[in-house]
């Protein structure tokens, strides 16, 4: 593999502090380039998507800030899919034929990412997926499809926690009816047995479920030590509480997604302690060498969109970078701003960012994405694993008495 140059991630670092330091607006003449982006902005997915899409926009209004694509102005056109995947396909389709748009990013969860991937290849137009898991969608040949997320970046730090790190000797699987949580729980049930823990029930639910109680009651007669729970935001607020307001005596509480934000935190209050979830990035969590780079991000974003940034919003970031990294080595090189040429440049990407190195293989699979496993102490999510990336200890078993 190619070692980074330390050249690029110096310049990454610079142009970071540069923006932060807030320059002089540059004048952009030439004719706009527009890309597109596809998230769900209403729905059961919407709270996830809309971080995806600022992040995008965070991307886009950077490289604008800092002059555009060689004087071109960057537009962003967004579009809702209403966590629908029909939807997603045709507000896709109107993008690409009346909008002109020259690339495609964003996307939450594989239902409706997957759809997309296929129309990018049917009209030869890139497509960087902001969160993508399912490992079907890259092993047919579509040059075309790119993603900075996958779900070994995820079952393998995740499945490494429980089993050499907590030593558990059980666990149970919930997950959600989608594509990227059945898939996770699969390799999860595969991985944990391989490893000699009993996996003790497996449950798999629509997402949105208003009462988890039947599914927690489950667990009592023979309480496993740590429940993995493969769903989203809104469905740990509920499952967290009632496994807590049941009794249900398990060691640990794992949500690879939809716990490691400080809005969870806030809303649950007190019953929020002692939980895991995964994260790629956050604040205060940079990938070695990008620390300078994460903190000037993190400053420059609070400043700008008066909130905080998250794992999602970085996900979106980071898709848009490589995308427009990629157009903005087209551009350079003098080559027309085509589909083919985008994607021949984005197998040739190379980048070091916040939340990891960015480098795709053959099939448009990142090369290096993984998640650090977090715990909420005293309301702050605290990395414990693994080693490299951890900022204290983990707490295990977790608290009974703590009451929602």
């Amino acid at each position: 593999m190619k070692k980074l140059g330390t050249k690029r991630i110096v310049f990454a670092i610079l142009f970071a502090l540069i923006l932060v330091a807030g320059p002089a607006a540059t004048r952009i003449d030439a004719a706009p380039i527009s890309i597109g982006s596809i998230n769900p902005l209403t729905g059961k997915l919407a709270s996830h998507g809309r971080e995806i899409l600022l992040g995008i926009q965070a991307a886009v209004d950077e490289i604008n800030a800092a002059g555009g694509l060689a004087g071109n102005r960057v537009v962003l056109h967004s579009r809702d899919d209403q966590s629908r995947p029909e939807v997603a396909v045709g507000q896709a389709e109107d993008l690409i034929v009346r909008r002109k748009v020259t690339a495609l990013v964003g996307g939450y969860v594989d239902s409706l990412v997957g759809p997309l991937s296929q129309l990018a290849l049917r009209h030869h137009i890139p497509y960087v997926a902001s969160a993508s898991l399912q490992t079907h969608l890259s092993r047919e040949d579509n040059p075309y499809f790119f993603r900075i997320s996958h779900l070994r970046g995820l079952s393998e730090p995740l499945c490494g926690f429980v089993t050499q790190a907590l030593g558990a000797r059980s666990a149970a699987l919930f997950h959600a009816a989608t594509p990227g949580a059945t898939e996770l729980a699969g390799e999860l049930f595969r991985c944990l047995q391989e490893a000699g823990v009993t996996v003790t029930v497996v449950e798999k639910f629509r997402p949105g479920v208003p009462d988890f109680s039947p599914l927690v009651l489950k667990l009592k007669p023979s309480p496993p030590d740590v429940l993995i729970a493969a769903t989203f935001f809104q469905d740990h607020l509920i499952l967290a509480r009632q496994i807590r307001e049941l009794g249900v005596p398990i060691k640990a509480y794992i949500g690879p997604w939809g716990v490691s934000y400080p809005t969870f935190v806030q809303e649950m209050g007190k019953a929020a302690e002692d939980l895991f979830g995964l994260c790629a990035w956050k604040p205060g969590m940079a990938l070695p060498g990008t620390e300078e780079a994460s903190e000037a991000f993190t400053r420059w974003f609070r400043e700008k969109y008066k909130r905080e940034p998250t794992s999602t919003v970085m996900h979106g970031y980071t898709s848009a970078r490589a995308l427009l990294d990629a157009m903005a080595r087209v551009v350079g090189a003098g080559k027309p701003l085509t589909g083919p040429e985008i994607a021949r440049a984005l197998r040739t990407t190379d980048l070091l960012l916040p939340m990891e190195r960015v480098a795709f293989d053959a099939k448009g699979d990142p090369l290096y994405y993984r998640q650090t496993v977090v715990q909420i102490q005293n309301g702050a999510l605290v990395p414990v694993y693994p080693a490299e990336r951890a900022q204290g200890s983990w707490v295990y078993p977790m608290s009974l008495s703590i009451q929602p």
